[in-house]
Formats: C-alpha cells, structure tokens, sequence
C-alpha cells in the first residue's frame, strides 16, 4: 500500500515538480515541445495550490497555501486550473506528437477529465465535507511530516523557521476541516460512527504524549552542528511553545468537536450506500481507483471466483505443511500455533531484511532497470501501528537525500504471521513499489505528472503482480513463504467481495470481518484493520486485484504474441518505464511494443 495522500479522492494530483523535463529539448517535434511546455506549466501551476506535494517530492512548505486547505476558495481555485489546462490541451494536435508523448496527452486528458469530475459541486458536496477519516487524514500524517527524520527538512536554521511557519498553520487548517465537517451535518453527509470513534482514539493516542517528546518537538532534540547553540535555544523555544500553545489545543478542539458535535450526527451504518449520494459516489470511486467503468456486481462475482479458485491451490499447500484436516481448520490452526507467529519485534525485522537479501539476489534475471533510491525497512512508529495495515511504502525524495521506506507493522505481535514476510516485502518493498515509484522519479525525462503521480490500478496492480515474481525467483519453494503468498493474494481477492458488500450490497462490519476470516488465515486484527479501512476508504482496495489481472493478461498476450522473442525484462521495463498510466493506456502502450517487435505482417 502507496502512502495515502497520493490518493486523496477529489483531491488535484496531477501535477508535480518545477524541473522542464529533458525530452521537451531540440531534438523532439514542435508538437511534442508544446505539450511538454504545457505540462510543465501546468506542474508549476499546481505546485502553487498543493500544500502538500511538493513536500512529499522534497520541496519546502508553504504556510500560506498550507492555511488554505479545505476552503472554498481552493475548490475555487482547483476548478479555475482544470478549465485552463483542459482548454490549452484541446490546442495540441495528438497526431503530430511522438509516441511517447502520445502516451503522456492521453493519460493527462484522462486525468483532467476525471478531476473535473470530482471538482462538480454535486460531487463536491460529498467530499469536501468529510475532509479526514480514520484512515487519511493530517490528523494522522501531520506528526510524520513535521517530524525530524520526516518529510521536511531541518539543515538549516532557516529551514526550522519556514517549517515553524507551516506547523503553526495546522490551527488554522483544523479550524478549516472543522468548518467542512459542520457543513457535512447541515447536508446529511457524514462519516460512520465507527470511523470517528477511530479518529479519537488516534487523537488520544497522540495526545498522551507530553509535547515535549512528541513528533512536534522532535527537531529540536538534537540539531545539526551548524546552528550555534544560542539560535538552538531559541528555536528549541519556539517550538516547545508551538507544541504545547497551538499544536496540541488543535488536536484537542478537534477531538472535542468529533465526541461532542459529529459523532451523535454520524450515521450508524458502515457503507458508503448508507450515506446521502453515497451509491452514485461509490461507482465514481471504482472508476478512479480501477481506471475502469466497472458494475459493483460483477467485481462481486469476480472476487468469488479468484476466492475460491485460491483456496483449491490453498488446499494443496495445506497438505505440505502436514496438516489433513479442512482448509477452514487449518485457518484456525494458523492463527493458534506459535509456529507460523513471531515471538518478538527482532524476529520479525530478520524476517524482512532476508526477504530483502533473497530478492536482491534474483533481480538481474528480470530487469534492465533498477533504482538509484535507497530502500529502508522500518516498524511503524508506536503512535501509529494499532491503525496501520500490515504494511506501506512511502516514497522517496527525487534528489535521494530521503530514501523510500518500506514500513511493516509490529503491533500485536500473535496477531502478524512469519508466511507473509516475503510477499510483503516483494509488494511494499522490492520489486513492488520501491522499484515502481523510484524508477519513475528519477525518470526526468518523464513529464512531472507521469514521474510523481499514479492511479491505484497501476500502483497497486503492480506490487501485487510483483508479489508472483517471487514463484519464478524461486522464494515460494518453501511451503510457508508459499501459503503466505497465497493467503495474501487471498486478502486481494476477498477485497473485491468485501469492499463491493459493504459499499453496495450492505453489509455490515462484522459480517465482513467475518467473511476474511472464514476464507484465510489472517489473524483478527488484521481482519478488523482491514474492513475498517475498506469503511473508510471505499473502492481504493478493488484496485490491487483489478491492476494485477490487467498486467498479468497484458504479459500473458505478449507471451502468446512473441514466443522466443519475449524477454521479461523488456516487458518490466515496457511497463514502468512511462510512469503510472490508466489500464487503457497501458495496454496500448504494450500492444504497440508486441507489433514493433513482431515486424511487418
């Protein structure tokens, strides 16, 4: 799972960095250099609006910008800026342009189009007034992005001043999200209780800890020895004021206004179809997260296919793990025995470091292209892991300074399971979304939108796929790294029945949770953590399953297309060497590298 503010629904993320990238030069088509000059303007253009994006890529904050998230006027301004664009691309003539930047003009009036969409005030109406849950939110990343060894940076005396400028702002923006939310109650447009009884908890979580050793704090812990001592003092002040003054008042209003004022207005139901509009924003939701205009029903059917045609590979595994009962028994079995659970934290984080050096062994074998980026391995930190699903990937910067991150979670240690510590490292980590997102930011001859941003079918279709690489690199031979990728490509499968139930079939939470736990061997609080991000994120997790059977057939076709002359390799880099692109896209982009190779008919 990609970091989550790369997803936000509605929310403008098309555009990124200030760099003109390198192929709008000479030697390309006046065509070509038009749109790479519109597509780089309109990143500049962007960059201006996100509070945000340009801190994920390594860029500075903006306090000012930052004050004005969850406003009208950056509605407003967001509305202002997909009109410009899309009048300006209907300019370019897409036949005059290479082929890769025919690539680039179709994915981008796609992208536009569908933010124009989420920018509609019917739509609008849905979002805006719900602008945090218990599974995205500043509430939730505000601590890791401020905090040293975070997102921003702390070189400089100047940066801690800038930095202290956007801390600060977080009052203002809380007030802000404060003001959507009573909007979202006037409407009838709000949240399940069960996601804001999770977002207190993740308050209160923050909030036992003294402002003095929290994240807030932390840059002024230790600094870097060219600030001289007397500018520490002062900065060391500031920032335990800041803390103490306007940090932690926020979150504490904040808390207050969800148990006293939202949380008796929120809707006991847990699906997106109980909430007003919900039905017509749940389909809006599988197109953005799927790239497809899929029925709700029919990715119900496909889940219950992939289920069980997963647990009759399950059965055999099964056996070679010397168990001969029935499969739902041998759920039981995992969950209970000590043999398939890690008894501390170490054993856990050995786990992952030799999945890694397994991994690194086999990736010459199938790809020509590897990242520059360094990849980390980390827990998550305290204050997070209880929320956190097994595991996530936060990128890197583009410059390097910050590696990518592959977090796996150690909370409840019975609950996590020593099978799944391959596959989740070939997801989070390598091939999956280090090499994915990394080889697209240091692409700079990408146009900005293609390095930094993706869609869920692609992100996430691409780390599952990765996950079956690990068959032909021969890590599943072992029969508990197997059952593990096939428990995990379970939870994948059971997704597409679970998100679809709850959101369009009403089901209730604990008859999906139920369901997970009838069908793999996952403990309960994954189970439980799972569902509750499915409540509160509706549609994102059908894009796993959805993405990987798209590459998965795209490889099958240039297989049956090239026979000897397919290289795997090449395929790989066909695939990531254009950054995230729609299903649509992509599989054109790959039917036009099979013709290429197969020659004239």
């Amino acid at each position: 799972m990609l970091s989550r503010r790369r997803f936000a629904a509605g929310s403008l993320a098309f555009g990124a960095g200030l760099a003109l990238p390198a192929a709008a030069s000479a030697q390309n088509s006046a065509e070509d250099v038009r749109l790479m000059e519109l597509l780089h303007e309109l990143s500049r253009r962007q960059d201006a609006l996100d509070p945000l994006g340009p801190i994920d890529r390594g860029g500075g904050p903006d306090a000012a910008v930052f004050r004005q998230s969850f406003t009208s006027s950056e509605t407003t301004a967001e509305r202002s800026l997909i009109k410009w664009a899309l009048q300006r691309l209907a300019r370019i003539d897409r036949m005059r342009l290479g082929a890769e930047r025919q690539i680039s003009y179709d994915s981008i009036l796609a992208d536009l189009r569908e933010e124009a969409e989420w920018l509609r005030p019917d739509i609008v109406a849905l979002t805006a007034v719900r602008p945090f849950n218990h599974f995205g939110g500043l509430h939730i990343d505000f601590a890791s992005i401020v905090a040293k060894g975070g997102e921003l940076n702390y070189a400089s005396a100047a940066d801690y001043r800038r930095n202290l400028d956007y801390i600060d702002a977080f009052a203002q923006v809380i007030d802000n999200a404060i003001a959507r939310f009573r909007e979202g109650i006037a409407s009838g447009v709000v949240e399940s209780q069960l996601t804001v009884r999770n977002m207190i908890a993740q308050i209160d979580a923050l909030l036992v800890q003294p402002p003095e050793s929290s994240p807030f704090t932390s840059p002024v812990r230790e600094f870097p020895l060219a600030i001289p001592p007397a500018q520490q003092d002062e900065l060391a002040r500031l920032y335990n004021q800041s803390a103490a003054n306007r940090i932690y008042p926020a979150y504490q209003k904040f808390r207050n206004f969800l148990a006293d004022e939202y949380l008796p207005e929120a809707r006991e139901a847990v699906g997106i179809s109980a909430m007003k509009g919900g039905a017509s924003y749940y389909r809006l939701a599988i197109r953005k997260h799927t790239t497809l205009r899929l029925d709700p029903e029919a990715i119900h059917r496909l889940g219950l296919g992939e289920v069980a045609r997963i647990q009759n590979e399950m059965d055999g595994v099964k056996r070679a793990l010397g168990f001969g009962g029935p499969l739902r028994d041998f759920f039981d079995h995992m969950r209970t025995s000590p043999r398939f659970h890690p008894k501390t934290r170490a054993e856990l984080a050995d786990g992952f470091a030799q999945a890694a050096r397994a991994v690194d062994a086999q990736v010459p074998r199938f790809f020509d292209r590897v990242p520059k980026t360094r990849l980390e391995i980390r827990p998550y930190p305290a204050y997070r892991e209880k929320y956190e699903a097994g595991g996530s990937y936060n990128q890197g910067s583009p410059d390097g300074r910050r590696p990518g991150t592959f977090f796996y979670n150690a909370y409840d240690l019975p609950s996590r399971f020593l099978t799944g510590i391959t596959t989740l490292y070939l997801h989070e980590g390598a091939p999956g979304h280090h090499f994915q997102v990394s080889l697209a930011l240091e692409d700079t001859s990408l146009p900005d939108f293609q390095r930094f941003d993706g869609n869920n079918a692609y992100v996430e279709g691409w780390a599952l796929y990765a996950e079956t690489l690990g068959f032909e690199m021969g890590l599943f031979k072992d029969p508990m790294q197997h059952w593990g990728t096939l428990d995990d490509e379970m939870l994948r499968a059971m997704r597409l029945v679970v998100d679809t139930g709850l959101h369009a079939k009403g089901w209730s939470r604990d008859q999906a949770i139920d369901y997970m736990l009838a069908n793999s061997g996952m403990g309960k609080s994954d189970a439980t953590a799972e569902v509750e991000r499915y409540i509160a994120w509706p549609g994102q997790a059908l894009g796993y399953k959805i993405g990987a059977l798209t590459i998965q057939r795209l490889k099958r076709k240039a297989q049956a297309g090239l026979g000897p002359r397919f290289d795997v390799r090449q395929f790989h880099t066909v695939i990531l060497g254009s950054g995230a692109l729609r299903m649509s896209v992509l599989e054109a982009k790959v039917d036009r590298w099979i013709a290429a190779l197969q020659g004239p008919a």
